[in-house]
């Protein structure tokens, strides 16, 4: 018996709930064709208004990347490769100039030796 009060119930509620649906559907207010055209319209000119933004912001933010931060890039990097050449550069004078310190040397010692020789002569004579 229990089972069958339960389906009466249940029974009960479902005729209620569409009673009560059915009264709700009555009592929304429904706009005229006239009014669902003019929404209509407002709504499309407002998502294409925000799409025209998008594309506008999205075209500029590009164009800024493209010609901005791809230069900016390309400035990095080459100041990099100068940087890195003139340490090279820096390198290289640094070892001509020590090869002209020891050349000079080497002159200077030879000269002396020259120079000590002449005198050593001399003095013999």
């Amino acid at each position: 018996m229990p089972k069958k009060e339960t389906n009466k119930k249940q029974n009960k509620e479902k005729k209620h709930f569409m009673k009560d649906f059915k009264a709700e559907l009555k009592r929304v207010i429904w706009p005229t064709p006239k009014q669902l055209l003019n929404n209509t319209v407002a709504v499309i000119t407002v998502v294409i208004i925000t799409a025209a933004i998008v594309f506008i912001l999205d075209f500029a933010f590009e164009s800024m990347n493209k010609y901005g931060i791809d230069k900016l890039k390309t400035m990095v990097d080459s100041s990099n490769t100068v940087e890195s050449s003139n340490v090279v550069t820096i390198d290289d004078s640094a070892s001509n100039t020590t090869s002209e310190e020891e050349n000079t040397n080497e002159a200077t010692a030879d000269e002396t030796t020259n120079t000590v020789s002449e005198e050593s002569n001399n003095v013999e004579e």
